[in-house]
């Protein structure tokens, strides 16, 4: 049974810490206003994020059917790992947001400097 909490804490660990990767790279993008790219990166977070949260989801199933799970730190650490996940990905999508309504306000400034540089 150990062995089995090992690969699943594992499997989140990855999962997550994928996730929380490509999260972060969506906010460098959309730092750089390259929002199809911050998009893309932000969609390939979430499906690490599921790939964790499926096996996370398995040993939770098995605890509420009765069958008592082990906890150790490696379990502890991937629990950490899917919730960073979680987080880096909740705050990319708002930086995204974030970073269009600073462009919207950037190209409007700059349009009505333009104007007022021809008047």
């Amino acid at each position: 049974m150990l062995d089995e909490i090992y690969e699943v804490s594992f499997q989140i660990i990855m999962h997550g810490g994928d996730a929380r990767s490509k999260a972060l790279e969506a906010i460098r993008a959309s730092d750089r206003y390259e929002f199809e790219k911050a998009e893309a990166l932000i969609k390939e977070a979430k499906e690490s994020l599921k790939k964790a949260h499926e096996a996370q989801t398995g040993l939770i199933q098995k605890e509420a059917a009765g069958d008592r799970q082990e906890v150790n730190i490696i379990l502890i650490h991937s629990q950490d790992h899917f919730s960073m996940a979680m987080t880096s990905i909740d705050l990319s999508e708002q930086v995204l947001r974030l970073n269009r309504k600073i462009q919207a306000l950037e190209q409007r400034e700059s349009q009505r400097n333009a104007l007022e540089e021809q008047s």
